[in-house]
Formats: structure tokens, C-alpha cells, sequence
């Protein structure tokens, strides 16, 4: 049993149930009815108000425990996702598949994000969105939620350089409010970066 089985055992969901709020503010930005590849996806709530919104969602987690909470709201709410349950560092984004990527808190070693990015960039098809929402390394110490590792948490800059190749819609260090279950709880150091994949590219 995973560290994220052994968190998600509880009946109670440890983020909550509600979506992530950038993710709420940034889908005016995705194309309609998308194919949507969700990283870290865990209980699955952002998944399933994806699916609310009429997108085709596929969330991924190493947590089996999590992905079947994931289900089990998706089928409460009254949507369909599908779920994969692998270890990131174990897994090829495939090219030119995906119109959005979706990395919330999905917090990974630098070595295995960088190689993620290059094939995040490559697995969107022309058009598509790349969101994250990841806690910086000045969340170290806050005791609101996040890593313990600043090697797990980018920063702005190394976002733009590893992403390369999206046009950056947003990319931003800063402070908020972040309220989501147990797990995090209060004033939290984060970054918001989200990226297109230009007609055209490569």
C-alpha cells in the first residue's frame, strides 16, 4: 500500500470533493467537449467536474485506493471518467493526443517533471491547454499542505523553460487562500501556469 492509498482510506475524501479553483477559472479557456488527460488526479474531483462540463476525462494516479473514491463520486455526480492507475515515472504521454493536460498538485521530482513537460508539449494536439496549479518551494514550512521536498515544487521560470514550445497564458508566483478538505488548509505559496500549443507547432 501506497503512502496515497494509506491517505485515502478514510471514507472522508482528503482534498474534498469540490474542484480545485484555478481549474474552475481557467476551464473558460479549454476547447469544448475536450479530451482531457488529468496527472496526479487522486480521489477525483477535479476529474469529475470536468466530465460535468461535457469533457472526456482519462485521470491517472498510482493511488488504486484514490482512483476508486474517483469512480465512486463520478458516478454520485452522474458523469463517466476513466481512470489508469500507474506510477508517473512508468508512463509515455502519447503524441499528439490530448486537447488539455491537467497537473494539479501533482508534485513529482524535477528529472521526472522536466521529462513529463517535453511530453506534455508533444502529447497536445494543435490548440490544446496545459493547466497546473503546483506549491512553490516558499511553501516549505507554511504547514498549509504541500511536499516537504522543494525539489517537488517548481517555480514560475522553471515552468516557462520546461514547457517550451506553449504559448504561456499565464504564469504566476503567488500567495491565496487554499482551502480543499484536510489536506490543505490555509495561506499557501503556489504557482499558476497555463500554456496553448500553437497551430502549427511541432
Amino acid at each position: 500500500m501506497t503512502k496515497f492509498d494509506q491517505r485515502y482510506a478514510a471514507d472522508a475524501f482528503f482534498y474534498g470533493t469540490e474542484p480545485n479553483r484555478f481549474l474552475v477559472e481557467a476551464s473558460a479557456l479549454l476547447p469544448p467537449t475536450a479530451e482531457i488527460l488529468s496527472l496526479g488526479e487522486g480521489e477525483g474531483r477535479n476529474a469529475v467536474y470536468l466530465a460535468s462540463l461535457g469533457h472526456r476525462v482519462h485521470a491517472l494516479d498510482e493511488s488504486a485506493v484514490g482512483l476508486a473514491k474517483a469512480g465512486r463520486l463520478a458516478a454520485d455526480r452522474g458523469v463517466s471518467i476513466t481512470t489508469e492507475c500507474v506510477d508517473l515515472a512508468h508512463y509515455a504521454i502519447e503524441r499528439g493526443r490530448w486537447d488539455v493536460i491537467v497537473s494539479i498538485w501533482c508534485h513529482v521530482d524535477s528529472a521526472l517533471r522536466r521529462r513529463l513537460h517535453a511530453e506534455a508539449v508533444r502529447g497536445l494536439r494543435p490548440g490544446g491547454v496545459y493547466v497546473l496549479e503546483a506549491y512553490t518551494p516558499a511553501q516549505i514550512g507554511r504547514g498549509t499542505g504541500g511536499p516537504s521536498d522543494p525539489d517537488l515544487m517548481p517555480t514560475a521560470a522553471q515552468l516557462d523553460a520546461e514547457l517550451t514550445g506553449l504559448e504561456i497564458l499565464r504564469s504566476a508566483e503567488l500567495e491565496r487562500d487554499v482551502h480543499e478538505g484536510q489536506g490543505h488548509r490555509g495561506y499557501s505559496a503556489v504557482v499558476q501556469w497555463i500554456g496553448r500549443r500553437t497551430v502549427g507547432a511541432r
